[in-house]
């Protein structure tokens, strides 16, 4: 790890959606079962690997013997499975929070998601986030682990990438955020620069490490 980051000099904020923002693991564990069955893959086999990876990496892991455009057609399938599912989607603890914050900063933000477009733009109306920058899976040739999305977020928002930070709760994602060279925040105790309980625990330091310093009545009286 890069050592704990210095929110008081954070530029920019770059967050995951699935899992990080979004609370779907309940609608995407339904579509790999789902998926699964139709593709005769062992679900348990696939739940061990999807989580964090896009869709067509974790097909293309599954099932070595398609070629690339059997690949993007199962891909796809997993993704239709799920468009329409989002009874129990709703925002991650702190969520709204955390977004508040930023916005109350005027600190810029964005979604990189591994979702495609639709899917991701469904899950965050039906969360009630409305991002003002967001990079899907439809937006780069390469998904997490590599840095596309993530570089491609900073150079957006006009940010360097050593002034990012990046708060995913996948492997997959962590790593896609330390090779953009940025810093990283981690959920489900994941190993990131930064470990968090839940996003109000980062909109809390996010506020006190921006907070204007209170001049003392003192130092003024003199």
């Amino acid at each position: 790890m890069a050592g704990r980051p210095d929110l008081g000099a954070l530029g920019a904020m770059l967050l995951d959606m699935d899992g990080t923002l979004v609370d779907s693991d309940a609608a995407v564990e339904r579509a790999w079962v789902t998926w699964a069955a139709e593709y005769g893959v062992d679900a348990a086999e696939v739940l061990a690997v999807a989580h964090g990876n896009p869709a067509r990496r974790t097909v293309a892991h599954l099932l070595p013997e398609l070629d690339d455009a059997a690949v993007a057609i199962a891909a796809q399938r997993q993704h239709e499975l799920q468009y329409d599912d989002l009874s129990d989607v709703v925002a991650t603890p702190g969520a709204h929070e955390l977004l508040a914050a930023l916005d109350g900063l005027g600190l810029p933000w964005a979604v990189v998601t591994s979702a495609d477009d639709r899917l991701a733009k469904a899950r965050l109306a039906a969360s009630g986030i409305r991002p003002p920058l967001l990079l899907t899976i439809s937006d780069v040739r390469q998904g997490k682990p590599h840095p596309e999305g993530y570089l491609r977020a900073a150079s957006a928002l006009r940010v360097a990438p050593s002034a990012c930070l990046v708060v995913e709760d996948s492997e997959p994602g962590l790593a896609a955020g330390r090779a953009a060279g940025m810093a990283t925040a981690a959920l489900r105790g994941l190993d990131g620069d930064l470990r968090l309980a839940d996003l109000g625990e980062l909109a809390d330091l996010l506020r006190r490490a921006r907070a204007t310093p209170q001049v003392n009545a003192c130092q003024v009286q003199q």
